[in-house]
């Protein structure tokens, strides 16, 4: 795997060419499914926690159709529908019957898409600032949806993530802005992500009757401060799914598993083995 560039072994998967990091060796699989924004993949999202979380686990994080390193399809219509087909090809190819997820924002609702149209295959469910039911779009969304590739405003939208914006290095920004360049790359995520409207503009995430339906055991993590995704789709999460239980970061944005590293790993790590 190339350390500068996330690029792991590729498979095919609901016909696209798929980019997937594997590492560790353990009995329970765990899967790390990355958030959206230009540039985002798998290594942008879980590199600095893999290193950790292998020891424990065998860690899968794919890059998923349309995003990352992961061919993206002309004409294609991107979709949660897609997405699930896409994360199940993804375990058949690989001969993996059944896994627990991690989800990062639109990772996370992929997760929840899973869990719903093929529970067998969910173990348990993490889910980090996950959008559920409906809000209002917030301002790192609509820069998501406007971004126009450069370095300097890789860097604007980047800063509306963390709460603290020194994590942010210039080399996250190089690799971020590289991704976000290759063809396909803003399209995929623009069919994710409603198109900014004046007056404000609704997202929806999947409603409060869906998320009832929900059986696997699910561990919802949330910043306080999170101006992206706001923190009462959390709460929603854990007051709708049965088997859940909530851990809100305070001094925390969008991006738990980097801002709150340590805790982020031993939660995920204590949860998954329970």
């Amino acid at each position: 795997m190339s350390a500068s560039v996330g690029l792991g072994k590729m498979l095919v998967a609901a016909g696209h060419k798929t980019n997937v990091l594997e590492s560790g060796n353990a009995s329970k699989v765990v899967f790390l499914l990355h958030g959206s924004g230009p540039g985002v993949s798998a290594w942008t999202n879980w590199s600095t926690v893999i290193p950790e979380l292998d020891q424990h686990f065998h860690i899968v994080a794919p890059d998923i159709a349309g995003f990352g390193y992961t061919e993206f399809k002309e004409g294609s219509k991107y979709d949660i529908k897609l997405w699930v087909n896409h994360l199940v090809g993804i375990m058949d190819e690989m001969s993996i019957q059944k896994a627990s997820f991690v989800g990062n924002s639109f990772g996370g609702a992929l997760a929840i898409g899973l869990a719903l149209f093929a529970p067998e295959r969910v173990e348990k469910l993490i889910l980090l600032g996950t959008p559920a039911g409906e809000f209002e779009q917030t301002a790192g969304l609509r820069s998501v949806w406007e971004y126009e590739p450069s370095l300097e405003s890789m860097r604007a939208i980047m800063e509306l993530f963390p709460f603290d914006s020194t994590f942010i290095t210039d080399e996250m920004v190089r690799v971020r802005y590289e991704a976000s360049v290759r063809p396909g790359a803003q399209t995929a995520l623009r069919q994710l992500i409603p198109k900014p409207k004046e007056g404000g503009t609704i997202v929806k995430g999947f409603p409060e009757a869906s998320l009832r339906n929900i059986v696997a055991p699910t561990l919802v993590l949330h910043g306080r401060e999170d101006s992206v995704v706001p923190p009462e789709c959390g709460f929603l999460l854990a007051r709708c799914i049965l088997r859940s239980e909530l851990h809100l970061f305070g001094q925390c944005g969008h991006w738990v598993q980097i801002e709150h590293k340590r805790r982020f790993v031993q939660l995920v790590r204590d949860f998954c083995n329970e």
